[in-house]
């Protein structure tokens, strides 16, 4: 526990997340002191920090060929010292790092004072009070419905798994002792991470049957709105798909969409051969009994087939419309290839194409400005370029920039990608309905990684850290995994393999949302202080320490 060494890590990550080039370290008095016991001068002089000053200085001089790194304890002087700054800034650009979460009404200040957006981040926020308050109550309800006291991991790079992990650990202790329940030989786990790990996962096309009707016409509650399908019969324009109520449903939801067509032709021939035939006879009481016995049953399998009919068609039509086989072959090489020739290739090649919509264009350019933000060939600029040609809304393309700040190299606390020659890439090839024969499925969300490596017990405390001084020896049993900024169905289908093919384990997963693309990116914007206009952002610029 070496407090020194936190610290000294701490002010490193500052200085290399605002990458290479000239800096100038602005402290105040007390993050000044903390700076000189944890580095000598000339130790932070090897990392281009050149120019040390107080931010209540009144005499410093405009020097714009350097990086401004703001190292301060959020206190109101400081905010307004910040906020006089920003104004009337004398540097290129800011990295603003607090040594303590500060207001809402503060990050708001310091968003107007940007009027020449000189600012590149700001890390000290945290939980938006309500909401950690809900995400604790849903979580704290779940674990007493279930009668489960866990053990607590949270991923050490974010301090809002932090928070609610020590918010929840508060309550579920005060409460297992006012309630004796028994307690288990190997206690259950609690595992909370943060989506901005992750950030590829929710803006790839995902090919499940579930995951793709949420995507492409959206899951509500299990409701589906066909109002706008074309020729939509009165009856269908909204539909139920429940597992608990849906046979069929419940065994394809995890199916890819290949199989879904094989599997929804045979759910037709099989009506074909059970429903009645038009000119049955009538002819005794017990016909009568067996026919009203039997018509409910009928008739609801007639309903489950239309429904499912005009679902698989739905979504068939969307695929060959916005061409989305071939945007998600390139979806994947840029989510698990190492190859920037052909990415940026392709990805230019799908901008020029018509008939690939605004969210699909701007997707694929948030993919590569992921992938490839840190090349020395990117050709981003160009992209953005593309997408303005291409009429892409202002509002989605600065949701380009928002999506490299929410889960970008500077923030994210792992590796998205996986080296070419580690991937077993796949393109699988199914018969069914016609247009709905490919399915792409390289990726594997960063949640199989973790999971994976929790469960063979090699998941590293020293990142994903236990909460209090207990440690679990044996191998987990009850897994209950929370991602703080909204889970996606492709990892839900990551839990289900998981606990299919793992005896002994059972694995739950929960989030603060379930996210497609469009809901994902509200997020982002949300959690980027871009959600509405610049004096209007409230959101998280970021998690982490």
């Amino acid at each position: 526990m070496n407090v020194t060494l936190a610290v000294k890590q701490y002010i490193s990550k500052m200085i290399e997340n605002s990458g290479p080039g000239m800096k100038v370290l602005l402290m105040d008095k007390e993050t000044t002191s903390i700076v000189s016991v944890v580095y000598t001068q000339s130790e932070i002089l090897q990392k281009e920090v050149y120019l040390f000053e107080r931010i209540d200085s009144q005499s410093r001089d405009s020097m714009k060929h350097l990086k401004a790194i703001c190292f301060l304890r959020p206190t109101k002087e400081n905010v307004q010292h910040l906020i006089q700054e920003l104004r009337r800034p004398k540097y290129s650009v800011y990295f603003i790092y607090f040594s303590n979460v500060i207001s809402k009404s503060e990050i708001k200040a310091l968003a107007e004072a940007d009027e020449q957006e000189v600012v590149a981040e700001v890390q000290g926020r945290t939980w938006e009070p309500s909401m950690l308050s809900r995400c604790t109550q849903g979580l704290t309800s779940v674990l007493l419905a279930l009668k489960k006291c866990p053990m607590i991991r949270y991923q050490l790079s974010s301090d809002m798994a932090k928070r609610l992990a020590e918010s929840v650990k508060q309550i579920i202790t005060k409460e297992y002792e006012l309630f004796d329940f028994r307690k288990t030989e190997v206690p259950p786990l609690l595992l909370i991470l943060d989506r901005s790990d992750d950030a590829i996962t929710p803006l790839l096309n995902q090919w499940t049957y579930q995951a793709m009707v949420h995507e492409l016409l959206g899951l509500n509650n299990n409701r589906i709105d066909l109002s706008r399908v074309p020729g939509i019969s009165k009856d269908l324009r909204e539909v139920v798909l429940s597992a608990e109520n849906d046979e069929f449903y419940a065994n394809n939801l995890y199916m890819n969409f290949g199989e879904i067509g094989t599997n929804i032709k045979n759910l037709m021939e099989d009506f074909q051969k059970k429903k009645p035939k038009g000119q049955q006879k009538l002819e005794s009481i017990s016909d009568m009994k067996a026919f009203v016995d039997n018509y409910p049953q009928f008739k609801k399998m007639s309903g489950t087939v239309s429904k499912h009919v005009t679902v698989v068609g739905e979504l068939s039509r969307l695929v060959s419309e916005r061409q989305l086989m071939e945007v998600s072959e390139v979806e994947q090489e840029l989510a698990c290839q190492n190859d920037h020739s052909n990415a940026q290739q392709n990805v230019r090649r799908l901008l020029q194409n018509p008939r690939v919509s605004e969210l699909d264009a701007v997707r694929l350019v948030m993919l590569y400005a992921l992938r490839y933000e840190r090349h020395s060939s990117s050709i981003l600029p160009s992209l953005m370029e593309e997408l303005s040609r291409k009429g892409v809304s202002e509002r989605y393309r600065r949701m380009v920039q928002s999506v490299v700040e929410y889960g970008g190299k500077r923030i994210r606390g792992s590796d998205l990608i996986t080296p070419t020659d580690a991937v077993a890439i796949t393109k699988q090839f199914f018969k069914g309905l016609k247009g709905v024969e490919n399915v792409y499925t390289q990726h594997q969300p960063l949640l199989h990684d973790t999971l994976d490596q929790l469960i063979k017990g090699r998941l590293k405390d020293s990142q994903f850290p236990y909460l209090g001084a207990s440690s679990l020896r044996d191998r987990p049993q009850d897994i209950m995994v929370f991602l703080i900024g909204g889970a996606t169905y492709e990892e839900a289908l990551t839990v289900y393999n998981l606990n299919r093919n793992t005896p002994g384990v059972r694995i739950v997963l929960g989030g603060s949302a379930i996210h497609n693309t469009k809901s994902f990116l509200e997020e982002v914007m949300l959690a980027t202080g871009h959600s509405g206009d610049r004096a209007q952002g409230s959101g998280r610029h970021s998690t982490r320490r």
